[in-house]
């Protein structure tokens, strides 16, 4: 994502809140933290929430009001947390942090998302004042969410819509490629060696099952059920050499 963003605190009262704000603003790489007619004193415990957000902190710009605030913008997202569904009730439907992650993406310029205060949120003019409403999905008896975990889910979702090849992010975690053939060959040898090993016939389809559904909720990777393969080889190379010393006994 190219655009650059700016995060709208308006009218926060708490004053750990902001400082974590400027944390996760910092973490997912907005440009400025923007405090409009702030409740909060911004002081000691924010400085203290904000750890590597505190360049964003002491420089964030002050406006008068919401409009003073996004005036620069080129685009104003506002985050509520009513959920409009298809009710004419609201100004407009809102979007996830997912799809306005997909919105956002191709967009250069300024782009402002915009938090209310934590007790009753931004306002019917403030969100008539935005060009897009976001809604964080939650439980219908709590949807209300902590200023600042609404910040990081947004945030987030913003930053990884520019994709794994986004040279600004820390790399994704390591896709791990599954190999059917190999399952395939561990669960023909496991049935190898409870027939050598004398487990009973009748248990044999059960438990052979009961290992195909265990892999199938661990994903093993291809080097994983190489391992177990071995383990499969080791255990009948040992029967073979328990029979080889007890036929040289004999």
């Amino acid at each position: 994502m190219t655009a650059r963003i700016d995060v709208v605190l308006v009218r926060p009262k708490e004053d750990g809140n902001v400082g974590a704000v400027a944390r996760v603003a910092r973490n997912f790489g907005a440009d400025r933290l923007v405090l409009v007619a702030p409740r909060a004193r911004v002081g000691t415990e924010a400085r203290r929430r904000a750890m590597g957000g505190l360049g964003l902190l002491t420089g964030a710009a002050r406006a008068r009001s919401f409009a003073d605030a996004v005036v620069s913008a080129d685009l104003v997202v506002g985050t509520t947390d009513l959920s409009t569904g298809r009710s004419s009730a609201y100004l407009r439907r809102s979007v996830s942090p997912e799809r306005l992650g997909e919105l956002l993406r191709p967009l250069v310029g300024r782009i402002a998302i915009a938090f209310g205060p934590e007790d009753n949120g931004l306002s019917r003019d403030e969100l008539a004042r935005c060009d897009l409403v976001v809604h964080i999905p939650a439980r219908r008896e709590f949807p209300t969410l902590n200023l600042s975990h609404a910040a990081a889910i947004v945030l987030y979702a913003l930053h990884r819509a520019g994709g794994p090849g986004d040279p600004e992010t820390t790399p994704a975690p390591e896709v791990l490629p599954l190999d059917g053939r190999e399952k395939e060959l561990f669960l023909d040898r496991l049935g190898v060696l409870l027939t050598r090993t004398g487990y009973p016939a009748h248990k044999r389809r059960g438990l052979i099952l009961l290992f195909r559904r265990v892999l199938g909720r661990a994903t093993p990777t291809e080097a994983e059920h190489r391992m177990l393969l071995g383990l499969l080889k080791s255990t009948e190379r040992a029967l073979d050499r328990g029979k080889s010393r007890g036929r040289r006994q004999r």
